[in-house]
């Protein structure tokens, strides 16, 4: 039976339950909240921390203004291209085995960036932090779904945002101020001692939320198989695209920040807070709106409220920039209402994408965060480089995205009633 048949149709208002609890008590929800959130945090760490040290290793390396920003492009392509097996290999051996092992590959990559002592030696080293950053997002969302169903999923999923959106508001500001006081290699020493530490805490608390017997053989054969029936879903592809589009276009301002910041409103390396900042906070302030609405209205209505915002906020920032220059506060206010819509949006449509797969969570996780990443690793190296000269043209490629994000949304509605109408095709 394809995938995409009315026996796989999760409903778009709530989610399927869980799989039989684990054979371990886990950890309170909260507890749990903090400790995925924080395994989560390494992404936003990795790569929003020295995004305002890039003049620095570009002098401290000899390198190119290209060659550095291709350290950021070399950990997201990496990042992609890792993160379509984390979920596999949770699936066949065990949530917590992968997030320790990812932890220690980390650490080992992070020290060789601080050591690094030519940008090709970072290269090699981001990719490897590339590699093993992954692990939480996606291991993180199989476990809740190990633990919790439907609102109880959504509310801690947006809790872990909640606690996660710390990230790339304190990373930025943190990384400007060791840069400007300390020097590069600090940055990634701090992260250096953040990942043990976090190795510390999972290995003492972190639970095993899949036991033995539900574990997938880990064998090519069977792996082809459960991505081919991921992969040949046009749902799938069509709700992991939406996290994805709308990701993308909070991501254009982000990596276009090193070169926006300075040139377009003139504004130093510890002064980057000013574009993270409110962008974070609708990041928090979204996740405790999905938090509380969780249960009390349909994934569909919360999805439609969230585009709401992200609509609203794009046309506006494109607006104020065909009249006006860019300037403080109103180039960047806007991007507080895209990411209240975006986390609004964000933990309903990632369950209606799990929930097509139960038995394949994990797998199903890996190949959502990787569409995130490889459009994120696009933005990074082709389309924030070729809009980040005009903020104008980044909100327009904002609008762009949320309206392509709308599209996929509104098609796959249309296209479930459609199978549902019609078993046979």
């Amino acid at each position: 039976m394809l995938p995409d048949t009315p026996a796989h149709l999760p409903s778009d208002d709530v989610a399927v339950p869980p799989p039989e609890p684990s054979h371990k008590k886990p950890l309170p929800r909260f507890a749990l909240a903090c400790v995925l959130a924080s395994l989560s945090m390494l992404g936003p760490f990795s790569i929003d921390a020295y995004l305002p040290a890039f003049p620095n290793i570009q002098a401290s390396l000899h390198a190119t203004p290209i060659e550095v920003q291709q350290t950021l492009t070399a950990y997201m392509l990496a990042f992609a291209a890792m993160v379509l097996w984390h979920g596999a290999l949770s699936d066949a051996f065990g949530r917590r085995n992968v997030v320790l092992v990812s932890l220690v590959l980390f650490a080992i990559g992070t020290m060789g960036c601080a050591a690094a002592s030519s940008v090709h030696y970072l290269w090699f080293f981001r990719v490897l932090q590339g590699v093993s950053a992954g692990a939480g997002v996606v291991v993180g969302r199989a476990i809740i779904r190990d633990l919790y169903a439907d609102a109880q999923a959504a509310r801690l999923l947006s809790m872990v945002t909640m606690i996660f959106a710390i990230a790339p508001a304190v990373a930025p500001v943190l990384g400007g101020m060791i840069v400007k006081h300390l020097d590069w290699r600090a940055i990634f020493l701090f992260l250096f001692v953040y990942t043990v530490l976090l190795f510390i805490v999972c290995y003492r608390r972190l639970p095993e939320t899949l036991p033995p017997h539900k574990r997938q053989p880990f064998n090519p054969k069977f792996l082809a198989r459960n991505y081919g029936s991921i992969l040949r879903s046009p749902l799938f592809h069509m709700k992991s695209g939406v996290v994805a589009l709308n990701f993308a276009g909070l991501f254009v301002f982000i990596t276009a920040a090193p070169e926006m910041l300075p040139n377009q409103l003139h504004l130093g390396p510890d002064q980057f807070g000013w574009l993270f900042i409110p962008a974070v906070a609708g990041i928090f302030l979204g996740a405790l709106a999905a938090n509380r609405i969780a249960g009390k209205i349909s994934f569909a209505r919360q999805i439609g409220v969230g585009f709401g915002f992200m609509l609203a906020a794009a046309g506006c920032n494109v607006a104020f920039h065909l009249l006006h220059a860019p300037a403080l506060p109103w180039t960047v206010a806007p991007l507080f209402f895209y990411s209240f819509g975006m986390s609004v949006v964000g933990p309903a449509a990632t369950l209606l994408g799990l929930d097509l797969f139960p038995h394949l969570r994990g797998t199903a996780a890996s190949c959502q965060s990787f569409s995130v990443t490889l459009l994120g690793a696009v933005v990074a190296g082709a389309i924030a480089p070729a809009l980040g000269h005009s903020v104008l043209w980044l909100a327009y490629g904002q609008l762009a995205f949320t309206m392509l994000a709308l599209a996929l949304w509104l098609t796959s509605r249309v296209y479930r009633r459609m199978l549902l109408r019609h078993p046979a095709g």
